[in-house]
């Protein structure tokens, strides 16, 4: 079947590995633009980009896939399907009704609908996730679902480990879909849960929670966005990895940072967060151990 492809990030350049490796091969590849990223904002190309030029695949980055041009790119390329994972900007018409539009979505669909699914499932502890096949409509991730898997949350994963598991999920059941051309059904609005783009107060370790609910947030932002806790200086040192556990005498107030024990210490509303990967503003990761060994030295 002749497919194009709509992607952007690391997780949909797995998935296009995968479809590019099928008799679905992509004719086209779209994705956003190169932008400036990182402290010297050099100007980087999107993972699937880059994917797409590993794999030999014909490539369109433009500003807005919904412009004639782009619309135009994709006809010339004749595609029977139009396939989308984390595409990451608004698909609208006339594109959504010229083809019917296959989205990879990592959650079981209606639960997490929306721009973070794999971080909102773990800050929230759920037990278990998936990814859902689904018809792009207008609505956010509301269209109709054609095949679902279920993917156990381990009490040890982080984003990295879990979308890892989830990614040849992705790329086996759209090539499922395309093959068998699975029959779909609707998705139970009353059953929805959102899945908000992580800002920065998300990324903020706020002592107020309870400390089992921070150790979840630390998990679902590593190792792609990390977690920060506030100094006493202003400054803000980079979380990685965190435990939590129950109150012990001698721990810290709420909301004070204890630098005298083997491991940074955050008082929080509940028990204690340990931390145990930290970074410094300027530096790399490092145990917490070394962290505190440098400011006593």
């Amino acid at each position: 079947m002749r497919t194009v492809y709509l992607g952007t990030s690391e997780f949909a350049a797995g998935v296009l590995r995968r479809l590019a490796a099928s008799t679905h091969r992509p004719s086209l590849v779209v994705t956003r633009p190169d932008r400036p990223r990182g402290r010297g904002r050099r100007l980087t190309s999107p993972p699937v980009a880059d994917a797409a030029r590993e794999l030999g695949i014909e490539l369109d980055q433009p500003e807005s896939v919904n412009d004639e041009p782009a619309r135009a790119r994709i006809a010339d390329a004749g595609p029977e399907r139009v396939c989308v994972c984390a595409f990451g900007a608004l698909i609208k018409e006339p594109l959504l009704s010229d083809y019917e539009l296959l989205n990879v979505h990592p959650s079981l669909l209606p639960r997490w609908r929306g721009a973070a699914p794999i971080e909102r499932a773990i800050m929230a502890g759920d037990q278990r996730t998936g990814v859902s096949i689904m018809r792009l409509t207008a609505g956010l991730d509301s269209g109709p679902i054609c095949l679902v898997r279920e993917e156990p949350i381990h009490p040890d994963d982080t984003y990295g480990t879990l979308a890892a598991r989830l990614e040849p999920i992705g790329g086996e059941l759209l090539v499922s879909a395309l093959d068998h051309e699975s029959p779909f059904r609707e998705q139970d609005d009353t059953h929805a849960t959102y899945a908000e783009k992580i800002t920065a107060a998300d990324r903020l370790l706020e002592p107020s929670r309870p400390a089992v609910e921070l150790a979840l947030v630390v998990r679902a932002l590593a190792p792609h966005v990390g977690a920060n806790v506030a100094l006493s200086d202003g400054a803000r040192l980079g979380v990685w990895q965190a435990a939590a556990r129950p109150a012990q005498a001698g721990d810290p107030p709420l909301g004070e940072l204890s630098l005298q024990g083997p491991l940074p210490v955050l008082g929080c509303a509940e028990g204690a967060l340990e931390l145990v990967v930290v970074q410094p503003a300027g530096r790399r990761a490092m145990p917490g151990e070394a962290f505190l060994r440098g400011l006593r030295s």
